[in-house]
């Protein structure tokens, strides 16, 4: 089966590129012909390990010098905001005429096959500019609710030329079904898997709490500093360590200096090595104030660390089961919080009993749990395609009879 996906800058560390690769990654090691397209590209490798079978082809590179006559010709391209992104979208700064331009020629150029894209935006231009033979489905990583209105009213009315799409939760799937009520798209919830691979299981010895995601005021660090602050004074040989980069570094870099816990909590930048760092974890901390799924929950309890986490809306609650496999609290509740993290770090039975039952709750998000799914939506949506297409040349060649 030939499988495209489409994303913003393939190159880049994220979350949504994270999981997309490894989809790739799963669907090309069963034989699948797999291809990703970056809009962009600022280096010159990409920061997450491909299978050598997927092609890996750049719209806009940046990462090496044009020659001159191309290059003023596209500067001034980049310096021109998109036309086709709507401005609601979150990542609208990073499309420009230049974008616009070559988005529209890969699209237009397309001929059969399976088309995966991966934001509002590509969604919609997929929805807008991809030939009819190709089946196309957009996936969403980002709650229905969250997107503003003018966006929203986009994608009610463009998503219906798509032929599926993917989300990551229950309460989505019912908010798009409900949006998209009346069109032939089918609406699927399917989860993002983990990495290929055993896991390394941790220990659970270390005196160590993590978290880790985009230093946004989404992802609630400063609620989780504040929560650690609260404990710290009983167990000072305990340590927070978050990892991630984003606009929020200095700010909680400010938070840790004024509660004076620069020894025991680190801001260590983003990794790409994320696996490894949270195998030497023994809780695991998220303190988002909402999440599209949760997805380092599930890479967190695959190594068999337990999970703390806000019961903040949809994603934590379809992945944790209270008390078995994680510690779910009020969402936002910061003392809650803190007496959830001290619970697990002073029993260490209770901390390898749910570490233990995470393990194999994971297993939902294995790759070889989750391929199947894609599978089966690429084949069923090829095959309603294809007789669509059938049926109507039967009618053309009765007309011309």
């Amino acid at each position: 089966m030939r499988i495209r996906f489409l994303l913003l800058n393939a190159y880049a560390v994220g979350g949504t590129v994270r999981t997309v690769v490894n989809q790739a990654n799963g669907l090309a090691a069963v034989g699948h012909d797999v291809e990703i397209v970056s809009v962009r590209r600022h280096r010159k490798t990409p920061a997450f390990t491909l299978d050598p079978r997927i092609r890996l082809l750049p719209l806009v590179d940046t990462s090496e010098a044009a020659p001159a006559w191309r290059r003023s010709v596209e500067a001034l391209m980049q310096r021109s905001p998109s036309r086709l992104v709507p401005l609601e979208e979150v990542r609208h700064d990073r499309f420009n005429r230049l974008t616009d331009r070559r988005l529209t020629r890969y699209l237009r150029s397309l001929d059969g096959g399976v088309l995966v894209t991966t934001r509002p935006a590509l969604n919609l231009l997929a929805a807008r500019l991809a030939p009819a033979d190709v089946v196309r489905v957009g996936q969403e990583h980002l709650q229905y609710a969250r997107h503003k209105p003018a966006l929203a009213r986009q994608i009610d009315h463009w998503y219906r030329n798509l032929d599926a799409v993917t989300v990551l939760t229950e309460g989505d799937e019912r908010a798009y079904r409900a949006a998209l009520a009346g069109s032939d798209v089918r609406v699927e919830r399917i989860p993002n898997p983990l990495t290929e691979g055993s896991p390394m299981p941790s220990g659970l010895d270390r005196k160590l709490v993590v978290g880790a995601g985009r230093l946004v005021k989404a992802k609630g660090f400063d609620l989780l500093i504040k929560a650690f602050g609260r404990i710290v004074d009983d167990h000072p040989d305990w340590q927070l360590r978050i990892f991630g980069s984003g606009p929020e570094l200095t700010r909680l870099r400010r938070l840790i200096h004024r509660r004076h816990l620069y020894n025991n909590v680190l801001l260590m930048g983003r990794t790409t090595r994320l696996d490894e760092e949270l195998a030497k974890a023994s809780v695991f901390a998220l303190s988002s104030r909402h999440e599209g799924f949760g997805m380092v929950l599930a890479e967190a309890m695959s190594h068999g660390v337990p999970v703390v986490s806000f019961d903040c809306p949809q994603g934590p609650r379809e992945i944790i089961t209270d008390g078995e496999d994680g510690l779910l609290v009020p969402d936002g509740d910061v003392a809650a919080l803190a007496g959830a993290l001290e619970r697990l770090i002073e029993d260490e039975r209770l901390r390898k009993t749910i570490g233990a039952q995470a393990a194999e709750s994971a297993q939902r998000y294995a790759m070889d749990s989750v391929r199947p799914q894609w599978e089966r939506l690429f084949t069923e949506v090829l095959g309603t395609k294809h007789q669509a297409s059938t049926a109507r040349s039967g009618r053309s060649q009765t007309c011309v009879l």
